[in-house]
């Protein structure tokens, strides 16, 4: 395929409930859309980075600068045959993972819609529905984290993911587990402990969780490493791998059983899914995690959890969990199963609401072949 135009917009969603983790509070959620054209198709792609550099190093400003400067330029010169072969275009490009993940995103949605596939079906995925499971943020009590997980049982979710901090852990998560019994539960910690709390991380085995999701450091495989020895417990690891060569060694070192694939942290949905065919080969399974996306990053989370090793609930919940109005229709919606049926049309399945899309704009960049 030859790009023609490549566009990039800065927007900014109020979320419908504040989303809090260990690194803060969010009330809005700032990200880039970027929007790919051909002489046929137009295709879509989300970066999923936030205003501020907390998850990662990348942010808004430094997506944009790298999408309008480099990756998109280099997009645009010369065909692509296929959206693989995007990552070794731009590979000169250290890191920027999320920025790099956005434009490919664009690209696999053209290349879909190209072939007349769904987009799960170009990536080679088999399933017509996907189990999806919820992600809960810091409460500002233990009672509203209660209200929340009954209401969320009560829409059908098949996992709970529960976010803790230092001092909001232990005793939040084990009044979910005496109120509502034996639900698959985990926490996810966000890099916010260290090996100095052993003793409570080890008292998590009490509690039944499917996992422990990146309890120490953004940037560590070799204290998880030490950690899994001495939990019963499985550590799930997400900040840490940044890519596959970033898995190799947290395999090798066995830092932990379990991989959270963000599509945006790992480059794309081609280093997705080089990173889903590792783990399947490692016997880890593997599931899909969110970063609070838009109608557009959620239907690309949707398409990857088609493939094999997706074997544990992810966090794509419907569009209405977080947005009054998305920018895509019809929205994702969850069944009273807590499934979502994988969309049949070509690329992504949705259209896009592009008026909405400029409504919500605050900047906007173009470039052209």
């Amino acid at each position: 395929m030859q790009l023609q135009q490549v566009e990039i917009f800065a927007l900014r969603m109020r979320l419908r409930h504040p989303f809090e983790t260990s690194f803060g509070r969010e009330d809005d959620r700032e990200f880039l859309l970027v929007r790919a054209r051909t002489q046929d198709f137009v295709g879509w792609g989300e970066v999923t980075v936030s205003h501020d550099p907390f998850y990662s190093y990348e942010t808004v400003a430094t997506a944009q600068s790298v999408l309008y400067e480099y990756l998109v330029p280099w997009a645009l010169a010369a065909p692509i045959a296929h959206p693989d072969d995007l990552g070794a275009r731009c590979a000169q490009v250290r890191g920027h993972q999320m920025a790099k993940a956005g434009l490919e995103g664009a690209v696999w949605d053209l290349y879909a819609q190209e072939l007349g596939l769904p987009l799960a079906r170009a990536l080679g995925g088999t399933r017509d529905e996907i189990e999806v499971g919820i992600s809960i943020g810091i409460e500002p009590t233990a009672d509203l984290l209660l209200r929340q997980v009954e209401r969320f049982i009560g829409e059908g979710y098949r996992r709970f993911k529960i976010k803790i901090k230092p001092g909001v852990d232990y005793d939040r998560l084990k009044a979910v587990r005496d109120t509502f019994g034996d639900i698959p539960m985990m926490a996810d910690a966000n890099s916010a402990y260290t090996l100095q709390d052993l003793p409570l991380l080890q008292r998590l085995d009490e509690l039944g969780l499917m996992m422990i999701e990146q309890p120490l450091s953004y940037d560590d495989i070799v204290d998880h490493a030490e950690l899994q020895r001495q939990l019963h417990t499985p550590i799930c690891l997400d900040e840490s791998i940044h890519g596959t060569d970033d898995l190799r060694h947290a395999i090798a070192l066995r830092s932990g059983r379990i991989l959270n694939v963000k599509i945006g942290r790992l480059g794309g949905l081609s280093a997705a899914k080089r990173s889903h065919d590792m783990c399947q080969a490692a016997g880890w399974p593997v599931w899909c995690g969110g970063m609070l996306e838009s109608g557009v990053g959620r239907l690309h989370n949707v398409a990857i959890t088609t493939l094999p090793g997706f074997t544990l609930p992810g966090d794509t919940a419907a569009s209405s969990r977080y947005w009054e109005e998305d920018i895509i229709e019809p929205e994702v919606t969850v069944s009273p199963q807590g499934t979502i049926r994988v969309p049949d049309l070509p690329g992504i399945g949705h259209a896009v609401r592009e008026d909405l899309v400029r409504s919500l704009a605050h900047a906007h960049w173009a470039l052209r072949r």
